[in-house]
C-alpha cells in the first residue's frame, strides 16, 4: 500500500473510531422522567399539577403537564405519586468543615484533618436534608476547597458548593484566632491591617481554589474578646476587598453584625451581608437601592441559648447572643417588610448539619410567606451566587436537582425540616416514601 493510501485509510478508520464514540456516548445517555402530583414553580410563584420534568445527563430539557413531555423508549422513571415537587433547595451561609461543638477553648484539640473528615460526612448530612447546592464561608486550611473538589469529582456525595476558603479579617477581630496568649504567636490566616494587605489576601484565597471572599466587617458573637456590634474593617479595606475580588470575577460575602459595618460593606459593593442583625433604617433602604442581599441567620438563636453552655461556647458569647438574637428577628422582619432583597443563610455548623430546614418556619414566623420563604432558598440564593442558569428552579437548562415532600409546603413550610425523597442531577440519592 502506497503511503498516500496508508495515511487515507488511517484516517478513515480515525473518523470511524470517533463516529463510534460519538454513537456510544448519545445511546448511554442517561435519561429520567420525574412525575409526582404537584411542582411548586418558585419563578412563576405558583403550583402545577400533574408535572413532568425531563432530565437528560444531568441537566433539564423538559417540564411539562404529564403527558405532554415525551420521554424516549430507554428512560428511567420516578414517579412520586402523592408527592411535591420543588428545586433542590440552597443554604448561602454554611460552614461545612464545622461542628457544633468546637466552640471557645475546645475548638483548639481540632486539627486540619479533624475538620476535612468532618466536612465528608456533613457534606452527605446536608444532601440528605433536600439542600442540593450550599456557600461555604469560611474554612480553615482550604479544607473546603478539598470537600468541594471531592464532591464534584464523585469521590464522596455532598451538595454542590461554592466555597471562600479562609476568612479574611483586622487582628484581633472576628477573624482571627484570640483564645491564646501571645506567646503562642496565632494568628488567622487571612488576617491583614491595610488596603493593600486585604488586596494581597484576596488573591492568594483565590489562588487556592477559593470561588469567593468572606471577610469580617464587624466583631461577632463566637469570637473571644470583640464586640457583635464593632465595626474591624476600615471603609478603604473592605472598598480594596470588593474591588480586587470583583475583577478576578469573584463576589464576596461580608459578615456584619454592627450597623456602621453593614453600611461600610453596601457602600464598598460587597454583594451579601451575612447576619445583618443591628441593621437600621437607613441600611436597610441602602441595601435595597444598591440590590445587596441580605442573609439574616434567625434560626440558629434558639440552638445557642438552648444548647451554647452543653457545647462548650463561651459565657461571654451567650451573653452576646441573648442582647441581639431577639433584635436580629425583629430587624429581619422590618427588611421583610421594605421589600429588601433576602436569601437563605442558617450558619449551618454552628447548630448540627441537616437541621437547615428549620430556619423556614422562623422566616414566615417574622413576617414572610412560605413562598417567599421557599424562594429565598431557591430562586433568589441562586441569582445572589452568580448561578441562577445552573440552579434555583425546576426550569429547562437548569441541573436536575429536586426535592419532595408529602403535602402542600405553601401551607405548611415545616414539611422542608425533614425531605423524603432528593434527586441531584438526576438521580434518586434519597428515597424515604
Amino acid at each position: 500500500m502506497s503511503k498516500r493510501a496508508t495515511a487515507l485509510a488511517r484516517r478513515l478508520l480515525a473518523g470511524l473510531s470517533l463516529g463510534v464514540l460519538m454513537a456510544a456516548g448519545a445511546a448511554q445517555a442517561d435519561t429520567v422522567l420525574v412525575t409526582a402530583d404537584h411542582l411548586v414553580d418558585v419563578l412563576a410563584g405558583k403550583v402545577v399539577d400533574r408535572p413532568a420534568v425531563l432530565i437528560v445527563d444531568g441537566r433539564i430539557t423538559a417540564v411539562g403537564a404529564q403527558g405532554t413531555v415525551t420521554a424516549p423508549a430507554d428512560a428511567r422513571t420516578v414517579a412520586l405519586p402523592g408527592l411535591t415537587l420543588l428545586p433542590g433547595l440552597i443554604d448561602m451561609h454554611t460552614h461545612m468543615t464545622s461542628q457544633p461543638t468546637w466552640n471557645g477553648y475546645e475548638s483548639l484539640g481540632v486539627t486540619t484533618a479533624d475538620k476535612a473528615i468532618a466536612g465528608v460526612a456533613n457534606a452527605k448530612v446536608t444532601l440528605m436534608a433536600g439542600f442540593t447546592a450550599v456557600r461555604n464561608v469560611g474554612a480553615d486550611a482550604f479544607t473546603d476547597v478539598a470537600l468541594r473538589n471531592a464532591i464534584d469529582s464523585g469521590l464522596v456525595p455532598g451538595p454542590r458548593m461554592k466555597v471562600s476558603g479562609p476568612l479574611l479579617g483586622a487582628t484581633g477581630g472576628h477573624c482571627d484566632e484570640n483564645l491564646l496568649p501571645a506567646d503562642y504567636g496565632r494568628v488567622g490566616e487571612g488576617v491583614a491591617d491595610s488596603p493593600w494587605g486585604m488586596v494581597q489576601k484576596v488573591r492568594w484565597v483565590k489562588k487556592f481554589g477559593a470561588d469567593l471572599v468572606k471577610v469580617c466587617a464587624t466583631g461577632g458573637v463566637l469570637s473571644k474578646g470583640d464586640s457583635p456590634g464593632a465595626q474591624q474593617l476600615s471603609q478603604e479595606e473592605l472598598d480594596a476587598i470588593a474591588k480586587e475580588a470583583h475583577a478576578l470575577g469573584m463576589k464576596v460575602a461580608a459578615h456584619a453584625h454592627g450597623t456602621d459595618g453593614i453600611k461600610a460593606a453596601i457602600r464598598a459593593g460587597i454583594d451579601t451581608i451575612e447576619h445583618a442583625s443591628l441593621i437600621d433604617d437607613e441600611g436597610i433602604e441602602m441595601a435595597k437601592k444598591r440590590g445587596t442581599w441580605l442573609g439574616m441567620d434567625i434560626y440558629n438563636d434558639d440552638y445557642i441559648l438552648a444548647e451554647g453552655a452543653k457545647v462548650g461556647m463561651l459565657p461571654e458569647s451567650l451573653e452576646k447572643e441573648r442582647k441581639i438574637g431577639r433584635v436580629q428577628r425583629e430587624n429581619f422582619a422590618k427588611a421583610v417588610k421594605a421589600g429588601a432583597k433576602m436569601i437563605y443563610s442558617t450558619d449551618a455548623g454552628v447548630y448540627p448539619h441537616g437541621d437547615n430546614g428549620k430556619q423556614f418556619a422562623k422566616m414566615v414566623q417574622w413576617g414572610m410567606t412560605p413562598l417567599e420563604a421557599i424562594r429565598t432558598a431557591t430562586r433568589n440564593a441562586a441569582e445572589a451566587m452568580g448561578t441562577a442558569q445552573d440552579i434555583g428552579a425546576v426550569a429547562v437548562g437548569r441541573y436536575g436537582d429536586l426535592v419532595a415532600v408529602k403535602g402542600d409546603p405553601l401551607a405548611d413550610v415545616t414539611l422542608l425540616e425533614h425531605i423524603p425523597v432528593v434527586i441531584k442531577g438526576g438521580e434518586v440519592v434519597k428515597d424515604q416514601r
